[in-house]
């Protein structure tokens, strides 16, 4: 995926804010920060939707677009469309924070609410553009989408060129197999680390498994991570080959990390991006002395969530 990724990198520069790495003071100085919540919109979405709308035909730019999302990469399609000047239409599942729904269709986008969960609205979105012969842009399960949020990879690699391992969160697996990808063509030697929230491990069980299962799951701080796979999804192979490690995280230590973060930093993240923070301070020992990265993924805490960290 090395060309595509750089050609999606060309291709989003107008759309997206190249984000800064920094020294986290309090894990020593071979230890960064990946800045990428923030990116316009709050989250690493808009780099993937940005990829997609822009490689739309002009057809298919006139028809709009179709998403499913219950926050960020809702987010991502909205702004990505609004900047382009076309229609999208977002489907969320009845768990939606009414705070994300609104900051969606302020971008413009058209919510639809099916389902209790996010599959569920993820394959209503997708029969909903198959119907009406819009495009679907699935957060994860499309290698242009992936080839976007790759492109955090080339940033990383120009700005720590010896770098020994990255933590990324997992959701569907977009986020850590575009970066991976692109580690594994250019600097194969980089640890490419994912990490989950216990409550929600859905990737990892896949990936245990060999093949796409439903997983049962709990209730998380990480809420842009959690919900089930499409049973097709690519992300199972791309994954399968860039990950060399699994880190799992509990709800009291994604909370500490957040606080953490806060308290460090003076940052508001979410439960998403103090996953990959979480598995970092527990697998810290292991990279003693070594140059890491950390991905802060996003910054769009739920109200629930926001009450929480206090």
């Amino acid at each position: 995926m090395k060309a595509e990724i750089e050609a999606a990198h060309a291709r989003i520069q107008p759309c997206i804010r190249e984000t800064p790495v920094e020294p986290w003071s309090h894990a020593g100085e071979s230890v960064f920060l990946k800045l990428e919540h923030l990116q316009r919109t709050g989250s690493f979405k808009l780099r993937g939707a940005s990829n997609k709308i822009a490689m739309l035909s002009p057809q298919q730019a006139a028809r709009g677009v179709v998403a499913a999302s219950n926050g960020n990469h809702g987010l991502g399609v909205a702004a990505a469309a609004q900047a382009r000047g076309i229609a999208a239409e977002v489907y969320v599942s009845t768990t939606v924070s009414p705070a994300k729904a609104r900051r969606i269709e302020s971008l413009g986008a058209r919510i639809v609410v099916a389902g209790d969960d996010p599959l569920t609205a993820e394959l209503s979105a997708r029969r909903a553009a198959e119907k009406s012969g819009r495009v679907f842009i699935s957060p994860y399960n499309d290698l242009d989408v992936v080839a976007g949020q790759g492109t955090i990879g080339v940033e990383l690699q120009r700005q720590l060129p010896k770098l020994d391992a990255v933590f990324v969160a997992v959701g569907g697996g977009g986020l850590i197999g575009g970066i991976g990808a692109w580690f594994k063509a250019v600097a194969p030697q980089t640890e490419i680390v994912g990490c989950w929230a216990a409550n929600s491990p859905v990737l990892h069980e896949c990936l245990r498994a060999g093949r796409i299962i439903d997983v049962a799951e709990e209730p998380t701080l990480s809420e842009s991570t959690a919900g089930n796979l499409e049973p097709d999804s690519i992300t199972l192979d791309v994954c399968r080959g860039v990950i060399d490690r699994h880190a799992l995280v509990s709800e009291d230590e994604i909370l500490r990390a957040m606080r953490l973060i806060k308290d460090t930093e003076h940052w508001l993240i979410e439960g998403a991006a103090a996953v990959a923070v979480a598995s970092y301070l527990q697998e810290a020992g292991r990279y003693d002395g070594r140059t890491v990265a950390i991905v802060l993924c996003g910054r769009n805490l739920s109200p629930a969530a926001l009450e929480r960290l206090g």
